[in-house]
């Protein structure tokens, strides 16, 4: 009988843990407001997303992040690297302003995406490309 009551609190305490998250995740509504590309030189591209509704900076990044990646893919590229992203928010609006390099091959650094491989997780988790 302790064993059984000792198991019911383990799963009371796990589901009051999840509970918290599943209404984050139910809270978050974002609303891409669309994304603005500028080739720079050569390789490098600036690229200038905003969004509402994001729950913080890191959203917005990865919306750019997406764009960027859908970006490297229609130029024929297989890889991106970032450079740096700059976030702001004002008036509800959360606006980024983040620099890429595309290349064919994989470029040094630590930073580096795979273009096919983040295209296709931004589309299983809802976020949209350009």
């Amino acid at each position: 009988m302790r064993l059984v009551l000792i198991s019911l609190l383990a799963l009371a305490g796990c589901a009051a843990s999840q509970a918290p998250d599943t209404a984050a995740r139910a809270a978050f509504d974002p609303s891409y407001e669309g994304v603005e590309t500028r080739l720079m030189d050569g390789d490098l591209v600036n690229f200038k997303v905003a969004m509402r509704g994001a729950r913080n900076a890191e959203d917005v990044a990865r919306y750019a992040e997406c764009a960027a990646a859908q970006y490297t893919l229609i130029r024929g590229y297989g890889f991106a690297r970032h450079v740096r992203t700059n976030v702001a928010q004002e008036a509800g609006i959360w606006s980024a302003d983040a620099v890429y390099t595309i290349s064919p091959a994989l470029p040094r650094g630590l930073k580096t995406i795979d273009a096919e491989v983040t295209v296709a997780d931004c589309a299983a988790t809802g976020v949209p490309t350009i």
